[in-house]
């Protein structure tokens, strides 16, 4: 699995994940005549615009027949108030990927990008009824706010997780390079 810095050619591909995505990983929590309106091509335009932002960082990860099969996005948010801390805005793997290690993958090479930029805690919005919150909790980010948001006209919790140090997340001990999503 190769893990790289994403360019405005990966968009097409940074989109199929996301939406095929969000498709599985929001089943059942907002609306299914919602996520099936999702469009690839309006994802890839959003995915072109945000992998030439310059503030934001884009990782995917590609099989050895150079699929993109998931990718992790962060930067700093406007509405991020916290000194020296920065924001995982995205990060999703196709199902059939999940559980090979690449998030952790992904997730160190996001971490180590926003360390070098001088962010030492890193922020993270999930929803409650969004498995991969167990991710970030195994990786030692803790509940910091939650907030009732409404996607699609249905009422869901938002939660917000906090890395207090990047370094807990950078330590070899806890990003293998085998096992886990």
């Amino acid at each position: 699995m190769l893990i790289r810095e994403a360019t405005v050619a990966d968009a097409e591909g940074i989109a199929i994940v996301h939406v095929d995505s969000w498709r599985t990983t929001y089943k059942n929590i907002i609306p299914n005549d919602f996520l099936a309106k999702l469009s690839y091509h309006k994802r890839k335009a959003s995915w072109i615009e945000n992998i030439s932002n310059e503030g934001n960082h884009v990782y995917l990860a590609e099989n050895g027949d150079g699929r993109i099969v998931g990718f992790i996005n962060g930067g700093k948010r406007a509405k991020n108030p916290v000194a020296d801390s920065g924001d995982l805005t995205a990060i999703y793997i196709l199902e059939e990927f999940q559980g090979m290690g690449i998030g952790k993958k992904l997730l160190k090479q996001l971490f180590l990008k926003l360390e070098e930029l001088g962010f030492h805690s890193i922020l993270v919005e999930v929803l409650d009824r969004n498995k991969s919150r167990f991710f970030y909790e195994a990786f030692g980010a803790k509940v910091i706010k939650s907030e009732p948001i409404k996607i699609a006209g249905e009422a869901l919790t938002l939660l917000v997780y906090e890395w207090k140090d990047t370094a807990q997340v950078l330590d070899a001990k806890n990003v293998r390079e085998s096992g886990g999503n």
